[in-house]
């Protein structure tokens, strides 16, 4: 049946004509005459014809071949109507495109178990804080953690480290991490060659190892399985390498990390007591997350009761690992892959209708097949062929546009972005096109099938195809309305987002943007252990870089805001009679060189700025943000007040000035407490610091004068993470710009489409009442009067899909709240901007069709009757 067909039916038709003459023969012996056996015989036979078709319907083979067949007479039907298949093929192109470019980021990232052993169990611990937000850990609290709980097999904590790697070529600062030795065991893996860290050598003073990413170990050391034992230049000491990390690694604790060294750190030491190291654990078997919580829930009074210097907070919070890398993203992700839903939704209400269309024209085609015998089951099988054709035309093209998607999502998507490199077009997502394409070619294509298979013969024969072409009008309004419904849904999404990213950008910095570059200069080598060494470096580097004439004004921070930084203490305020001081207060610590305020311009709302009398060895100064004095030291004059910052031996700081507020974590975030204290006065000097720098023209034209400067002092220092404070206002909106770009593209995506679908329904309208238009035409009707007509019909479609549109927007904004900043999901001015635009275009839609009728030809028309 399918490789020889001639063969197969040589068989069947011998079959059934020796059938024929056994009966025949048979009605022969009861006496009739030959000619008479042979009628009766035929008789009882029922047709050779259709006993022959119905003997080769039978066994799996005639399904392939009559579905094989039905796929070739749907290739040349649509091959027959160009311009309807192009239509089709293009708009489901778009729908399963976007939703199969959205899905390749939305699997790795929020579908997929994180690339580890187990990975359920892998958690994420940080410290509560009084008002339940996150808090990093210290190495004290950490060290109790990993003695005292029962729920982890394994702890470990985290921090970054920027190594300098020297050696035969030129110096290069990597990205790493400075991890406790269980770190790898919390994320289960360990090195595709040699070994990991060993308990021993995570302790102050004991032997510099590092472990190398297979990347770094490839591209610096040429894949040369020798380098294991060897040692390696890194800040001016010999590390030796134990270890290269399997190709492919994800780490999505530091997606960027190069390599790896102990945190070796002793609970003596100071900085075992800050707040800044992320911590991880591996839960043991048949321990819940919840479980977990309740343990630490339980243990937090011991430790504030136990670790009093430690500064512990309120308690823990426990999350996956993938729920903790994912938080950020997940809302505005989930937000598109609902716009990207609504737009498929769309591509297939508007193919539906097309189909119908296309159904209604051919009516008296499929009356006079079933007439002659076709059933209704394989007419609609054909159809549905049609349609799976269809589908599998637009899932081949969508599938090319994915891919080219998935670069631009890439492209677009904001720094971050959790699991970024593991975006492509993999066999997961291939296996998600061709399910997607095959639900979409059965969604649409199932009711226009059987719509077009059903009805009473008679009517359509006499009707004929020509006069069926504007059937369906009421089922293929009803599908525009939904689809102008949908596309005001994914419009007011895109109008919210845009009114809350003009407000977020609206939102004053704190400081004066324009005119203003930054870049992080860091010291390495033996020589910068001296702390006098370091602090003369950054003051002679200053100096070089104010000796510009391009800058205007320029200075140092430890950190700078909006750039990811995240330098907390505890501030305690000296109580004014006695008694120990009160609780910390958490604040951002700056530690700046005077003419920091200045250069950023930061206003002074009180007392003065840092200048030159605010030197190592004068009396300690500090100075605080407004919010900081309205939090801590409310209803008291700053000035003169003392605080201490950090642990409870620290020294004491006068407050001299009071300055505007800063956004620091972004332009979204609330205003945060922080306090500057001048870079000679801290007490531990600082390895790298940004340089801030203002002058005239283009900021970013001032790099290479500033590197210049700076590598007049020391050529050897490296200089990274070079840019624009401009850059970095709007790299703080990146996540609502990001979700804002995909809304934008999809919701006038969905507005193209209503709108064809619109001048789809009204040029089917206009085709088929042309008779009744001419008539109205010969009886004095103005062509304004029948340009209403039409025009209204077609606003009658929008109107109607606006009002149901409204109520599933307020319904559905619901989605984008975590996303909306300074706008209510229910904002009346874009609801009434997007109503008029989708009406607006509807009008446009609608003009061609009306036109066409306003222009029908009565005498034309009369004489075709």
């Amino acid at each position: 049946m399918l490789t020889r067909r001639a063969a197969a039916d040589r068989d069947v038709t011998d079959e059934v004509q020796h059938y024929l003459e056994e009966a025949a023969a048979a009605h022969a012996s009861r006496g009739l005459t030959p000619q008479q056996a042979l009628r009766a015989a035929r008789l009882d036979l029922g047709g050779e014809t259709g006993v022959t078709e119905q003997v080769r319907a039978y066994g799996w083979e005639n399904v392939v071949s009559t579905s094989l067949a039905d796929l070739r007479y749907g290739a040349r039907r649509l091959g027959g109507d160009p311009a309807f298949t192009l239509v089709s093929v293009l708009t489901l192109a778009l729908g399963i495109g976007a939703t199969t470019a959205i899905f390749s980021a939305v699997n790795p990232i929020l579908v997929q178990p994180l690339p580890y052993p187990h990975a359920e169990q892998v958690v994420t611990v940080w410290e509560a804080a009084d008002d339940g937000s996150r808090l990093p850990t210290t190495f004290v609290t950490f060290r109790a953690l990993a003695e005292r709980s029962h729920s982890f097999a394994t702890l470990a904590v985290m921090r970054p480290w920027q190594p300098t790697l020297t050696g035969a070529t030129e110096p290069e600062r990597l990205d790493g991490q400075r991890v406790s030795a269980s770190y790898f065991d919390v994320l289960g893996v360990q090195p595709a060659l040699g070994r990991s860290f060993s308990p021993a050598e995570d302790h102050a003073g004991s032997a510099r190892v590092v472990v190398l990413s297979d990347a770094l170990w490839r591209r610096r050391f040429h894949a040369d399985r020798a380098v294991l034992g060897r040692p390696v230049d890194l800040d001016g000491d010999p590390y030796t390498m134990i270890g290269v990390m399997p190709r492919g690694l994800d780490n999505v604790l530091a997606p960027e990390a190069a390599l790896w060294m102990p945190l070796r750190y002793e609970p003596s030491l100071p900085q075992a007591l800050g707040h800044h190291l992320r911590a991880a654990g591996r839960l043991r078997p048949g321990v819940g997350i919840d479980q977990a919580g309740r343990e630490l829930a339980a243990l937090a009074p011991a430790l504030r009761r136990d670790l009093p210097n430690a500064y512990f907070s309120a308690g823990f919070l426990v999350s996956r690992l993938q729920d903790d890398v994912t938080r950020e993203v997940k809302p505005a992700l989930l937000a598109v892959v609902g716009a990207v839903a609504l737009l498929l939704l769309i591509a297939c209400v508007n193919v539906t209708n097309l189909l119908l269309a296309r159904g209604a024209r051919r009516r008296g085609e499929l009356a006079v097949r079933a007439a002659l015998g076709a059933g209704r089951a394989r007419m609609v099988r054909q159809l549905l062929a049609e349609s799976l054709l269809l589908a599998g035309l637009g899932g081949a093209l969508g599938l090319a546009l994915a891919a080219a998607g998935v670069r631009a999502l890439v492209a677009l998507s904001p720094l971050g972005l959790p699991r970024a490199e593991a975006i492509a077009v993999d066999g997961w997502v291939l296996a998600f096109a061709l399910g997607m394409t095959t639900l979409v070619g059965l969604a649409f294509g199932l009711a226009p099938a059987l719509r077009a298979a059903r009805g009473d013969l008679l009517p359509d024969l006499r009707q004929g195809s020509r006069r069926a072409a504007g059937g369906n009008q009421a089922a293929r309004g009803r599908l525009v309305v939904a689809e102008v419904a949908l596309a005001l849904v994914l419009l007011v999404g895109s109008g919210l987002l845009l009114r809350s990213l003009r407000h977020l950008l609206a939102i004053p910095s704190g400081f004066q943007a324009e005119g203003v570059i930054a870049m992080q200069v860091q010291t390495a080598g033996h020589r910068f252990d001296d702390d006098d060494a370091t602090r003369q470096f950054f003051a002679r580097s200053l100096d070089a870089v104010r000796q510009r004439s391009a800058v205007t004004a320029a200075a140092f921070t430890s950190q700078l805001p909006l750039s990811g930084d995240d330098d907390e203490y505890g501030v305690r305020l000296e109580p004014s009679a006695g008694g120990s001081p009160d609780r910390a207060n958490n604040a951002f610590r700056y530690a700046v060189s005077p003419g920091y305020f200045q250069t950023l311009g930061i206003p002074l709302r009180q007392g003065r700025l840092f200048d030159d009398r605010d030197r190592a060895g004068a009396p300690l100064a500090i100075v605080v943000s407004q919010s900081f004095a309205r939090h801590a030291l409310a209803g008291i004059d700053p000035l003169g007040r003392r605080l201490q910052i950090g642990p409870l031996d620290a020294p004491w700081f006068t407050v001299v000035g009071v300055v505007g507020d800063v956004k620091q974590a972004s332009l979204a975030a609330p205003e945060a407490d922080a306090v500057y204290v001048p870079n000679e006065q801290w007490p531990f000097t600082a390895r790298a610091l940004w340089l801030v720098a203002r002058g005239r023209g283009d900021p970013a034209s001032l790099a290479p004068a500033l590197r210049r400067a700076v590598w007049s002092v020391d050529r050897d220092q490296p200089i990274v993470r070079a840019a624009t404070m401009e850059s970095l206002v709007a790299t703080s909106a990146a996540r609502q710009r990001f979700t804002l770009v995909l809304f934008e593209v999809f919701a006038l995506a969905a507005l193209a489409l209503a709108a064809a679908g619109i001048y789809g329904v009204l040029a089917g309208t206009v085709a088929e009442r042309r008779r009744e238009l001419g008539v109205r035409a010969a009886l004095g009707a103005s062509q304004g009067a029948i340009l209403g007509v039409v025009l209204r019909q077609g606003l009658r479609l929008a109107a109607l899909g606006a009002l149901v549109g409204l109520v599933a927007a307020a319904v559905a904004s619901r989605a984008l709240g975590t996303l909306l900043f300074g706008v209510t999901r229910l904002d009346p001015a874009t609801y009434l901007g997007v109503v008029a635009l989708l009406l607006l275009v509807s009008a446009i839609a609608s003009g061609a069709p009306a036109w066409r009728a306003a222009r029908v030809d009565p005498a034309l028309t009369l004489r075709e009757e």
